[in-house]
């Protein structure tokens, strides 16, 4: 004989509203209580027909973008295309699709949250590029299952789809090394995310693979946009700051911002200074000389964000998974060969 809803909350502690409200996929209770009533509700036999027939109804997913410091911005080449990955799952899975901005303020995140808690939407895929744990924290007591995209955070359990940034660094730095047969510097962003610090993980761990002292490499840290770091490395030239022969930029804005102050100053690319970028955007196609790259699957990444959404949605006891994606080396002509 099945237990009751009744039945369930008293094993749990709980009160039959909020069991029932965990059951029946409604706001009200979080994501850690619902896995709880769902994972107790399997294991002394409730009749779990009802939880799915319910969740078949509601087809909407939202896809939020957390602003910080502005390191990301909507207007550029890599949100476009995860965006497009984003909406081309939810075409093939049969969900509407709901954007939004979330942007950091003490007096407007409860807004926020109440917001989604109204919002109709069945889960949530956060852009978390800029989010840091304890901003990744509240968002698993929303009451629908929630994907983090573009961030790993080690003390959150959480669902995650992201790329192997450090993989990614290490196979440009290894490059160089392997092409200029000197120790790379590195042009780091002065924008403190998670992926930026992964990058950096994977660029010193490729120099001291090759036999490198960590503390030999030149660094300079720059904004990570195209103009902010051509202006931070026009005034690192004017001082006459010493250079490496090659660099590992954390990304491609990084990269052809430098390159432009590089080129203004009288060094050949890559002749004089080799560079190496990150994430294939398509500026990266269009500089002079064309920037060798990491190349990013970045309509993937939005896809397969969304195929965990839906794989949650059916199952909501699933455990939290980490997805990391690989990257690959793009050679173009901003490195000696």
């Amino acid at each position: 004989m099945s237990i009751t809803a009744k039945e369930l909350a008293a094993k749990l502690n709980l009160s039959a509203a909020a069991v029932s409200m965990a059951l029946n996929n409604k706001p009200g209770v979080s994501t850690a209580t619902r896995r709880r009533v769902l994972d107790a509700a399997r294991q002394y036999g409730y009749d779990t027909t009802r939880i799915s027939e319910k969740q078949t109804t509601q087809n909407e997913i939202c896809f939020s973008l957390y602003k910080k410091h502005g390191a990301v911005v909507t207007d550029t080449p890599f949100f476009s295309e995860v965006s497009e990955g984003v909406a081309a799952a939810c075409r093939k899975l049969g969900y509407k699709l709901k954007l939004n901005y979330i942007y950091e303020d003490e007096d407007t995140m409860q807004k926020h949250f109440d917001d989604l808690r109204v919002s109709g939407c069945c889960g949530l895929i956060m852009l978390a590029t800029e989010m840091t744990a304890l901003d990744a924290a509240p968002f698993l007591n929303l009451p629908f299952p929630v994907v983090f995209l573009d961030a790993y955070f080690e003390t959150v359990p959480c669902n995650t789809v992201l790329i192997n940034n450090m993989q990614g660094a290490f196979l440009a730095v290894r490059y160089l090394i392997r092409k200029c047969k000197a120790q790379p510097g590195y042009l780091q962003s002065s924008y403190a995310i998670n992926n930026f610090n992964e990058r950096t993980n994977g660029f010193y761990n490729a120099i001291r693979a090759a036999g490198y002292s960590s503390s030999g490499s030149i660094v300079h840290r720059l904004t990570p946009s195209t103009e902010g770091a051509y202006a931070d490395m026009t005034e690192l030239l004017r001082r006459n700051t010493p250079l490496a022969s090659c660099y590992f930029a954390d990304n491609d804005l990084i990269a052809v911002g430098a390159m432009k102050a590089f080129k203004e100053h009288g060094f050949n690319i890559p002749k004089d200074i080799s560079i190496v970028g990150f994430d294939n955007m398509p500026i990266s196609a269009m500089t002079d000389p064309g920037l060798t790259t990491i190349h990013v699957p970045k309509e993937y990444m939005g896809e397969s964000a969304v195929y965990r959404l839906h794989a949650l949605l059916n199952d909501p006891t699933q455990p939290p998974t980490k997805t990391e994606v690989l990257t690959s080396l793009v050679k173009r002509q901003s490195v000696i060969e």
